[in-house]
């Protein structure tokens, strides 16, 4: 039997009409988005459904509208396919997807805490101060190297290992700016990232502390299902890690290759991507091409699983 695994993806994945149908068809999935609504006291299944863009790409919106996506996708998948994984992760945000699919947060705590995790983000640093940047054609070392000779005494990191040759670096804009400048200069492709704050570097130190007091209000459940963790790339069983793994997470590089890797090392033959889009499917190709990739986020997705 094919080992299986569910991914979840993280922001930028978002765009207005995600998960309506699934809303409009399915009593499970609009369970799920009635209680995101009930839970942030506004309609985040407005925001998902009907926009406007701008109001769907603010960091605390974007957050809460692709967790609640993606648990109302994997509930229709659970209900209608009866599809089981052995591992889960997910991309930045779409951990804590991961973690509700676990068992480890419930979807109520989690659509909250995700909501205020977006906004600390974007408070973390003054709008314009920081910046990050999609790197094509270096490796991690590379990348690193970048990120040390043109800091020059400002905070400047790999932000995320994505797949072979592809890494995102965040940091102080300027410093954003001069690695941009050196990596064309070299003959590669550099592109100044849509985002509003340098996400997964040290900059995000303060949003990881004002993380910290809100997670110390919730309980973490036994993992049903064991997840490969950003941080460290490496499978998690223990509730008692993931406060200090999440909060980590916010200002540390998500290690996404590695993570894939991992899994595929665990006898992982096939990933669902569940949620808006197929980012992470894409990712997955350029990792492993012999691993089988769905993506899961309309009834049409939801009947090419069938063919799994």
């Amino acid at each position: 039997m094919k080992g299986t695994a569910f991914i979840f993806p993280g922001q930028g994945s978002q765009y207005v009409g995600m998960g309506r149908e699934l809303y409009e068809n399915f009593r499970v999935a609009r369970e799920i988005f009635e209680e995101a609504d009930d839970n942030l006291r506004f309609s985040i299944s407005a925001t998902c459904f009907r926009g406007p863009e701008e109001a769907l790409k603010l960091t605390e919106n974007t957050q809460p509208a692709i967790l609640t996506t993606s648990i109302a996708a994997l509930k229709v998948l659970q209900v209608e396919k009866g599809v089981a994984p052995q591992l889960t992760a997910g991309h930045s945000l779409g951990e804590y997807s991961a973690l509700v699919a676990s068992g480890a947060l419930t979807f109520a705590d989690a659509v909250q805490i995700v909501r205020l995790r977006g906004r600390f983000m974007q408070e973390a640093v003054p709008v314009g101060e920081g910046a990050m940047a999609a790197i094509l054609g270096l490796d991690r070392e590379e990348g690193e190297k970048l990120c040390e000779e043109v800091a020059s005494g400002e905070v400047l990191s790999p932000a995320n290992f994505n797949c072979p040759g592809q890494i995102a670096i965040a940091g102080h804009s300027k410093a954003v700016e001069r690695a941009i400048e050196r990596v064309k200069e070299k003959g590669k492709k550099a592109v100044l990232l849509p985002v509003s704050a340098p996400f997964h570097s040290p900059l995000m130190k303060t949003a990881g502390s004002r993380l910290e007091k809100e997670l110390e209000r919730i309980t973490v459940s036994d993992l049903k299902i064991p997840v490969v963790t950003n941080v460290e790339a490496e499978v998690n069983t223990s509730k008692e890690r993931v406060k200090g793994l999440l909060i980590a997470q916010v200002s540390s590089p998500v290690r996404w290759e590695e993570s894939m890797r991992r899994m595929v090392e665990r006898n992982i033959e096939r990933m669902v991507e569940i949620g808006p889009g197929k980012v992470l499917c894409g990712l997955m190709k350029r990792i492993d091409p012999s691993v089988e990739t769905r993506n899961l986020e309309d009834i049409q997705t939801l009947h090419k699983i069938d063919s799994f």
